[in-house]
């Protein structure tokens, strides 16, 4: 199999929307999540890597399954035993045949040296969003509620939820600037920019993936209406 694109990020960041994006343009993902309240395009994240590997990983080192606190200890990391090879497994089983594949999941910079020694020669695209945007919609959105604990807040010396998730955000900017100082092959996009009608960034992104660019498909896809954060500013 070809080394994977592996799609990463901030909850709550656009992630589904450029996984989405690369499904389009030629990337096969498996069987994925679809629609629903918090996205109503669909996840694009395969259901069975992150129920059956990623979920049980987060339980065996007794952090929150959901990646919001508490988080893993990125110095002290379990070894997550024949990654690769469940990955690769699991994208077979569900019809993968050739080509470029993908697995999007915004906990995998969480802990991503383990995915890095498993496909060291994937690609990363690390999916970005203005901070105050990011907090707003978890403050927005019915599962993002580790920080509604006082007990959570005060672990990160938060004094309210706000600065509970702010604590949050700048955790998954350092997981970025490390793996970006380890000299992983990674670009970083904004999908805001395509709701506001440029779309270079992304058509950059599609090229540097080695897939076609889908334009009418991908303009079909992105719809503004489903940026919340932008309504509401």
């Amino acid at each position: 199999m070809r080394p994977p694109i592996l799609i990463t990020g901030c909850a709550r960041s656009g992630t589904s929307m450029i996984a989405g994006i690369i499904n389009i343009c030629g990337a096969f993902g498996g069987d994925m999540s679809g629609p629903n309240k918090n996205n109503a395009k669909g996840m694009f994240e395969n259901a069975a890597i992150r129920n059956s590997i990623v979920k049980p990983y987060y339980l065996s080192m007794g952090v929150d399954k959901l990646g919001q606190f508490p988080l893993p200890d990125i110095s002290n990391l379990r070894p997550l035993e024949d990654l690769k090879k469940r990955v690769e497994a699991v994208i077979m089983r569900e019809g993968y045949a050739d080509g470029p594949w993908m697995y999007k999941g915004a906990k995998m910079c969480q802990h991503w040296p383990v995915w890095n020694e498993a496909f060291p020669e994937a690609k990363w695209v690390i999916v970005r969003r203005r901070t105050p945007d990011i907090i707003n919609s978890c403050l927005r959105t019915g599962f993002m509620r580790a920080f509604n604990l006082s007990q959570n807040q005060k672990a990160v010396g938060a004094r309210n939820t706000y600065e509970g998730w702010l604590w949050w955000v700048h955790q998954h900017e350092k997981r970025f600037e490390e793996m970006i100082m380890a000299g992983l092959p990674t670009m970083q996009v904004w999908p805001e920019r395509m709701v506001e009608g440029d779309y270079r960034q992304v058509r950059e992104m599609v090229g540097w993936l080695g897939l076609e660019w889908k334009e009418k498909e991908v303009k079909e896809f992105i719809e503004p209406r489903l940026w919340k954060a932008k309504q509401k500013r």
